[in-house]
Formats: C-alpha cells, structure tokens, sequence
C-alpha cells in the first residue's frame, strides 16, 4: 500500500478530537449507567426448578413493581441476570436495585406462583451488596491502568526512546476514554467487566503500536535522515497497515458473534470490547506513528 498516513496526519488528529468531543457531551448529558457492583444492590442466586431461559426471567421480572424507601415505584426490568452453566446448570443469578426484606419475600413470592416446584429450598443464596465493591474495583482498574502505563513507558523507553514510549501511551489514553464514551452513549452497564475490556484493549492496542514503531525503527537504519523522515515513517506504516488490519478483522469475527449471538449478558462485555478493538486498530495506525513524527518535525525545526 502506499497511503499517505503522515501527509493526513492533521485529518486523523481532528476525527480523533471529533470523537473525543462527542464522549464529553455524552458523558455530560447521559453520564455512566452504574450497575449494582458500583451502585450498590440485591443479588439472590436461584435453583430454577424445570427448563428457563433468560429471557423468561426478564420478562418476568418486567412485571413486577415494588417500592422503595422513599416511596417511589421501582421495577425490575434492568436486572443483571447470569445463568450459571456447571455441575448444576439450572441456577440463576439475579442482580437488581436494592430490596428491601418485605420486597425480597413478595419477589420470592411471586417466583414460587410463576414456577412450579419452586421453593424455600430454591434459594441457594441472598445478600445486600454495598456500593463499596465498586469503588474497590474502580480503584483496581485505575491502579491497574496506571502501573501497565508505567510500565510500557519503561520499557519502551529502553528497547526504543523516550519518545516512542510517550506517543504510543497517548493512544492508549484514547481508546480507554473511547470505551468509557461507549458505556456513556449505549448506556451499557458499568460492572466487572468494564476492567476486563478496558485492560483487554489496552494490550490490544499497544501491541498494534509496537508492531509499527518496531518498523519505523528498522527503516531509520536505512534511511536515518531527517529530511527523509516523513517518507521513513509512512513507509513503515505502509508496510505494517495490512498486517493490522486483517489481525483486527479476524479478532471482531470473534467478538461479533460474542455479540450478536451470544445473548444479553454477554453484551455488557462484547459491545464495548467490539468497540475497543476498532478504536485501537485506528489509533495504532492514524495516531501514534503520526504524533511521533509530529513530535520530531517540531524538534527539528526547534534545533534550526
């Protein structure tokens, strides 16, 4: 291919702020849709008696109303709901918005005149979750995010330059606002899988990165000078935008039947993993070699 990625550069940093731009608003209108591991909640794990799908339960769940403290009426439409396949498959998780005592019974109630057989026995387990396991687990992710981060710029910085490590952490930092952006504007719900997607994409996309500044770093031996700089780098990006791009095609066929077949609860995790992945693809190719050069070109001319 011989695509002028460097020549553009200013296109790419402006669809790049576009989409940025566009997260910011959402996020400021919409803002995150926090599930119960954040928000706090009542999570019952069920033996169902008989066959069930998950869609039985939601519609069922649908119907109900209760009340809460203050007197509102809540429904449990929105639930979380895992079905859990081992040694007995027929087990449910509900997650729902906080239950009070007489609103768990009524909710248990109501199962045991939906399904037959069910039953006291049928309760393997029922708690309160505090919203204090998402704060822990935010702190993790950010933590996490943080010493990966640190880590990336050490080494790259030793196996390449300083400047290699910076301009392929930006990327980074770009697709995690990304994914936070997707959550905001499908108003998919914020639980554990969010720190899963977002470390999953992170090492997507600096994988990606290094593949192409491994490139650019060759080419510099061949050709080191400077006012070559610009042709250097689109070569490399050239010769490496294929390899990217069949790798990303092949790992969203994965992740798209993950989201298209896989059903509800897997949605949480395949839609902004799916999301994730044309993110990093873009940022790989159309940022982090560009800002590089952008980088170095203001260098140069800082030296002139």
């Amino acid at each position: 291919m011989n695509l002028d990625f460097i020549g553009k550069r200013k296109l790419w940093y402006i669809i790049a702020l576009s989409i940025i731009a566009i997260g910011i608003v959402s996020l400021a209108v919409q803002g995150l849709n926090f599930g119960i591991d954040f928000t706090g909640g009542t999570r019952l794990v069920l033996d169902m008696p008989g066959e069930f799908s998950e869609s039985e339960i939601r519609d069922f769940l649908a119907g109900i109303e209760a009340t809460d403290a203050s007197g509102q009426t809540i429904t449990l439409e929105n639930s979380y709901i895992q079905r859990i396949i081992g040694s007995q498959d027929n087990e449910v998780v509900i997650r729902t918005v906080p239950l009070t005592e007489a609103e768990r019974e009524t909710l248990l109630d109501a199962f045991e005149g939906e399904w037959d057989g069910f039953n006291q026995d049928s309760i393997q387990n029922m708690e309160n979750v505090g919203p204090t396991v998402g704060g822990e687990l935010l702190r993790n992710a950010l933590l996490a995010l943080l010493l990966a981060s640190a880590a990336l710029i050490a080494y790259i910085s030793y196996r390449f330059q300083f400047k290699f490590a910076v301009t392929a952490l930006v990327p980074l930092l770009f697709d995690s606002f990304v994914l936070i952006s997707a959550f905001s504007i499908f108003q998919v719900e914020l639980n554990q899988p969010f720190v899963a997607v977002v470390l999953t994409i992170v090492g997507y996309s600096i994988n990606a990165t290094i593949v192409i500044f491994d490139r650019v770093r060759e080419n510099l031996r061949h050709s080191a000078s400077e006012k070559k700089l610009a042709g250097t780098v689109n070569l490399s990006v050239n010769q490496t935008v294929v390899r990217s791009i069949i790798t990303s095609l092949t790992t969203l066929l994965v992740v798209g039947c993950l989201l298209f077949l896989g059903g509800e609860t897997l949605t949480p995790f395949a839609l902004p993993l799916f999301i994730g992945i044309i993110s990093g693809t873009f940022s790989s190719i159309f940022i982090a070699a560009p800002l590089w050069y952008t980088w170095k070109l203001h260098e140069q001319k800082a030296r002139a």
